[in-house]
């Protein structure tokens, strides 16, 4: 145990308020922590599982010290939190993961550089900061190719396929995006899109759950598998590698998540990282039910300053997480009468399409 490490009854706070704080905050819960939340919306999901909430705006300075004074430890649920947010907090309370790895994982162009430098391989990648660029990037990258973002994207949101020389003028394409910073990144032929969701104390301990295969539909992740069917053994063991690789170069405490692409062809298994989430992930909730300690309990731990958590898979047996999205949340009565179904609601009003409500996991004999 750590010389800071917070005892049961001390107070984590948590920047953000949707279900991933409301995960976090649950599982805090079970250590006897308290939990202070700080998000913008009044209708936040965590707000309702914790001791304490502050409704106030991320640049709101104040309100912001007010809250980081009245907690032991400062941690947030997603990674688009101002970087002057994170600075702001740290220097009220010890915040976990640290602002740098909040500022370099925000940016997918600073993210990527940052991945590329440990020798890790990427997408090949153009900055675009005008339809010029553009045209040099899709020369240089070829198509079909990837424009997003460089800061602000998820779920499919922020990016467009460029697969044809006559989809458009580059200058009508550059504008779609309304002028934000974008990043062209060539097209990678994988075969499964897979993550590493691990953890890293303060004291450098580390623990990787096991590699998981994600399926998206309309961008948004459906369904999770883990272990993945027919992965060399030595992929898996890299994947977890990666994730280890890039925790320690960012000094990070907390839980991570490094989402890939594996590539198969004659000469083999190979990994692509796509992006790092600075947080408890999607891809993660089947450990919740699937692992010796969720991805949300590993948190707490790690930030906490306490001793990590066993990540093994319950009695070794295989799991699937499949997200309820929209109106299939309608459906939690018959989810509930499933034999073996682990149901996980999220607490929000409205329904609409796109919208993550809920999720529910299976363990497979």
């Amino acid at each position: 145990m750590s010389a800071g490490a917070l005892a049961p009854g001390a107070t984590l706070g948590i920047v953000g308020g949707g279900q991933l704080g409301r995960m976090i905050a649950l599982a805090a819960a079970d250590y006897g922590l308290k939990v202070h939340v700080y998000a913008p919306d009044a209708d936040s999901p965590a707000f309702d599982v914790s001791a304490l909430a502050t409704c106030g705006a991320y640049d709101d300075a104040e309100a912001l010290a007010r809250f980081a004074a009245s907690v032991d430890v400062v941690t947030y649920e997603f990674e688009n939190i101002p970087r002057e947010t994170a600075d702001l907090l740290a220097r009220h309370a010890p915040l976990h993961p640290n602002a740098e790895a909040l500022s370099i994982t925000q940016d997918r162009l600073s993210e990527k550089g940052f991945i590329n430098g440990l020798g890790i391989p990427t997408a090949p990648f153009r900055q675009v900061d005008t339809p010029d660029d553009l045209a040099r990037a899709l020369d240089a990258l070829g198509l079909p190719a990837v424009l997003k973002t460089r800061r602000f994207g998820y779920d499919g949101k922020g990016q467009r396929i460029i697969r044809e020389p006559a989809q458009g003028d580059r200058n009508a394409i550059f504008a779609e995006f309304g002028g934000a910073p974008l990043i062209l990144e060539g097209f990678v032929p994988f075969e499964r899109e897979v993550s590493v969701v691990a953890a890293r104390a303060a004291d450098g301990s580390f623990a990787a759950f096991d590699l998981c295969e994600n399926e998206h539909r309309d961008h948004i992740l459906a369904l999770t598998r883990v272990p993945v069917p027919g992965l060399a053994a030595e992929t898996g063991a890299a994947a977890l590698d990666i994730a280890r690789r890039i925790a320690e170069a960012l000094g990070y405490v907390g839980v991570l998540a490094v989402e890939m692409f594996l590539v198969r062809n004659a000469a083999g298994e190979r990994l692509i990282v796509n992006e790092i989430a600075p947080r408890v992930h999607n891809s993660g909730h089947w450990t919740s039910e699937g692992a010796m300690t969720s991805q949300f309990a590993q948190h707490v731990r790690a930030v906490s300053g306490w001793p990590l958590g066993d990540p093994s898979r319950v009695g070794g047996l295989a799991v699937e997480m499949r997200n309820l999205i929209g109106d299939e949340a309608a459906d939690w009565a018959g989810l509930l009468a499933e034999p073996g179904a682990h149901l996980h609601l999220y607490g929000k009003g409205e329904a609409r399409p796109g919208r993550k409500m809920g999720h529910v996991t299976r363990l497979i004999r």
